[in-house]
């Protein structure tokens, strides 16, 4: 029984297609990883720049305090220590620390909040400062609550370089994923020519070959009377058609001789 063969139409189709699907299925790859690392990193980027914010108001917020502290010292009327909203600091340390578990982001985040802790311990002492006849206040001010002061804004300061540092960090990751993104791209592109190449080769050794040959085969018998002996391997329309010329040219031959036996 013959076996099915493939038309040298769906030969084609089968060879575009196959360069269609990889340069197609590497494009769909690239794109999703691009995207996947792009929303991943960006996220991270996103709560680096938050977590600048954050820093940023609880400096501005412990400045703020101690410059209030400051004033009530330099007030010799009031008796009162200013108001500063602890559970908002409090929650802005927690949310640095939530944001970046297990770094040194993390660690420092920490280190601010036992800062602040003890800076605020010692600021709780001030009414009663104010109203002791034997405590110099200004000597209270600047000898025991600055040095705490002094190493809460140390703290920040480090947390604010260390959250800088991770910012770097991430933007160069970006960087680098971004061309991870694009290699299975160039790939598919790499693999796209090396298949249109092979296609060409495949063209000309199979089709453009041959039918130069048959061209040349029937130049040879139109012109010289030559014998149309063309022949090349393949099973499909082509290999079909060349037959047909070389069975049309044997019996165009073979009746042309019986043609001019009649005449003589």
């Amino acid at each position: 029984m013959k076996s099915k063969r493939l038309s040298l139409k769906a030969k084609l189709y089968l060879s575009l297609s196959a360069i269609a699907l990889v340069l197609l299925v590497s494009s769909m790859i690239s794109v999703l990883e691009y995207r996947r690392m792009s929303s991943y990193i960006s996220d991270m980027i996103a709560d680096n720049i938050e977590s600048i914010n954050a820093a940023q108001k609880l400096s501005e917020e412990a400045n703020g305090y101690n410059l209030s502290v400051l004033a009530v010292v330099g007030d010799e009327t009031s008796i009162h220590r200013p108001h500063f909203d602890e559970a908002v600091f409090a929650a802005r340390c927690d949310s640095l620390r939530s944001k970046a578990p297990n770094t040194r982001v993390a660690h420092l985040a920490d280190s601010v909040q036992y800062a602040y802790a003890a800076y605020m311990l010692t600021s709780f002492e001030l009414e009663d400062v104010l109203q002791s006849d034997f405590i110099d206040t200004r000597s209270w001010f600047f000898e025991r609550l600055q040095p705490r002061y002094r190493r809460l804004r140390h703290d920040i300061d480090a947390l604010s370089s260390a959250i800088y540092e991770q910012l770097a960090d991430n933007s160069v990751t970006f960087e680098g994923t971004f061309y991870r993104s694009i290699i299975p791209g160039i790939v598919a592109v790499g693999v796209g020519l090396l298949l249109v190449l092979m296609l060409m080769f495949f063209l000309e050794s199979y089709y453009a070959g041959p039918m130069y040959k048959m061209l040349s085969g029937l130049r040879n018998y139109r012109s010289h009377g030559r014998d149309y002996s063309v022949s090349f391997d393949g099973d499909d329309q082509l290999s079909e058609l060349n037959d047909s010329i070389k069975d049309i040219s044997a019996e165009n031959k073979l009746l042309k001789k019986r043609i001019s036996a009649m005449k003589k």
